[in-house]
């Protein structure tokens, strides 16, 4: 077999992880395949082989390119730049702006996959866990709840926010309020897109999340 360079090997492994990711938007992510993927790209099964060994390590290559691409860390970092300078409120509001635009862009693309990977991890947890195994570095979510627990526990901390529960049950909300709103307006907009698909935007969704964690920090109005 002749060699073959980095470059070219990046190229084609850059194809695949194109292909996988639109197949994911036209597809559910847990009936894509590694046939579907030969079809799409022309490759044998040899070539396609040579690559990866499997969907799942496609997968985990797609992912850490949709993080790369959007990239939302920096924008986190900015908002928590002007911690100093702006009220708690703000902060809070400033975050859940973000997160609406990023959904809003991405509710038919990477949030629509991130959500599949979340039922596909209560099928089978086994194949997640090897899809997350191969990408490196903090998720978005991961980051901004990084971030948002360190802020939120040292102004608790200081006596400037009186909360009216603790930093483990706000974050524990934020979570699971925000997967809710996640899960509502990609199900009401990419699968049913019935007339109920104007109330589950996300903009609207997050703003009442906002007010509510604001109401939790203690901060009223």
């Amino acid at each position: 077999m002749p060699k073959v360079s980095e470059e070219y090997k990046m190229n084609k492994k850059k194809m695949i992880v194109d292909v996988a990711y639109e197949l994911c938007l036209e597809k559910t992510v847990s009936t894509v395949t590694m046939q579907d993927i030969i079809n799409r790209t022309g490759l044998s099964q040899g070539g396609i082989y040579r690559f990866y060994r499997d969907i799942d390590e496609i997968f985990a290559d797609m992912l850490m390119y949709l993080r790369e691409k959007m990239n939302i860390k920096l924008q986190v970092d900015e908002i928590f730049e002007q911690a100093d300078k702006v009220s708690p409120g703000e902060i809070t509001n400033r975050i859940f702006d973000m997160l609406a635009e990023f959904m809003t862009e991405e509710l038919m693309g990477i949030q629509k996959i991130d959500f599949e990977l979340n039922v596909l991890a209560m099928n089978a947890p086994e194949r997640v866990e090897k899809i997350l195994a191969g990408t490196e570095g903090v998720g978005h979510m991961e980051y901004i709840i990084q971030r948002t627990s360190e802020f939120f526990k040292k102004k608790m901390q200081s006596g400037e926010l009186k909360a009216r529960v603790s930093s483990m049950e706000l974050l524990t909300y934020i979570s699971s309020a925000y997967s809710g709103v996640q899960m509502c307006c990609i199900v009401n907009n990419c699968y049913r897109k019935g007339p109920m698909s104007g109330f589950y935007q996300p903009k609207m969704q997050l703003r009442t999340l906002a007010k509510s964690v604001n109401y939790l920090l203690g901060i009223d109005g």
